[in-house]
């Protein structure tokens, strides 16, 4: 009787071959190995630097600022909205504190300084103007306005003005308000901030907050 037998896969493939086929198999392995964690890490980063953290962030922003994480909005009696403490805006009437001008027209969404060096004749031109025009409605010399009257704050939104700067336009406001000067010193002096921490920077007054505090004594009258 014959028999015939099959010989194994491994007697018929060349050593190379299998040596080669292994050797390809260990090397893609090999890569599966050095991605997975690449992803995995990416991912869980993803996650907890992305959204956990995120999270976790505003949440205690939330409770422990308030109002400084909702933008330091100044709210009327009403609740409406009406600004807020941290960007500056024009005001219309002879009973406000006006701000520093702003190269952005007081538009926060496009905060921006003039950029004019100061030997740009239009920069000479605009100052003169202003200094003018800041004169004229104070009714005091034109050597007696502040820079910060007519001069643009980098951002154009800044709220703040420098005690000085406030000082001149107090006779105005107190006129137009129908309050006495002393009155109105008093609200103006208690709105004067020092130097943060007590040594960065000048004293200032912030007009979005000044303004409000004099509405509210305006109407408590």
């Amino acid at each position: 009787m014959n028999t015939s037998t099959t010989p194994p896969v491994s007697a018929l493939v060349p050593p190379r071959a299998l040596a080669r086929a292994a050797a390809e198999r260990e090397s893609r392995l090999q890569h599966t190995a050095r991605w997975r964690p690449a992803i995995v890490l990416g991912v869980g980063s993803l996650l907890l630097a992305g959204a956990l953290y995120a999270a976790a962030a505003t949440g205690l922003a939330r409770l422990a600022f308030p109002a400084q994480s909702d933008g330091s909005l100044i709210v009327d009696g009403d609740g409406r909205v009406r600004g807020s403490a941290l960007l500056a805006q024009p005001f219309t009437g002879d009973g406000w504190f006006q701000p520093r001008p702003s190269a952005a027209g007081h538009d926060p969404m496009a905060a921006a300084g003039s950029n004019m060096a100061r030997s740009n004749p239009a920069l000479a031109t605009r100052v003169a103007d202003a200094t003018a025009a800041v004169a004229l409605r104070e009714g005091i010399a034109p050597a007696q306005v502040p820079a910060d009257l007519v001069t643009q704050s980098g951002s154009g939104l800044d709220p703040h003005l420098s005690p000085a700067a406030v000082q001149v336009q107090l006779r105005r406001v107190a006129q137009a308000r129908g309050l006495s000067e002393a009155e109105l010193q008093a609200i103006v002096q208690a709105h004067v901030e020092g130097p943060q921490w007590g040594m960065l920077g000048q004293p200032r007054v912030n007009v979005m907050e000044l303004n409000r505090a004099l509405e509210q004594a305006t109407h408590a009258r």
